[in-house]
């Protein structure tokens, strides 16, 4: 996988806890910390985004899409 350094800016409160994290041995090194929080926040926020979209569908159109393609009826599914 390919890296790239950048530099930014952290609250002195946050880095002191990454540095905390470091020295218990949670991580490696800063740079693996700051990565996998960016990571988690991003796969969060792609998650959040889904379900937004998600709501906007309208549930009974959703449902007749789902059984057009179904030769049976919902009378004829096994029970369960």
């Amino acid at each position: 996988m390919a890296v790239s350094k950048i530099a930014i800016t952290v609250d002195e409160k946050i880095l002191k806890k990454i540095d905390l994290m470091v020295q218990s041995r949670v991580y490696p090194n800063r740079s693996k910390a700051i990565q996998d929080a960016i990571e988690d926040k991003l796969l969060r926020l792609e998650k959040t985004r889904l379900a937004q979209e998600c709501a906007k569908l309208d549930p009974e159109i959703e449902q007749r899409f789902a059984e057009e393609s179904f030769p049976i009826g919902k009378n004829e599914w096994p029970e369960y």
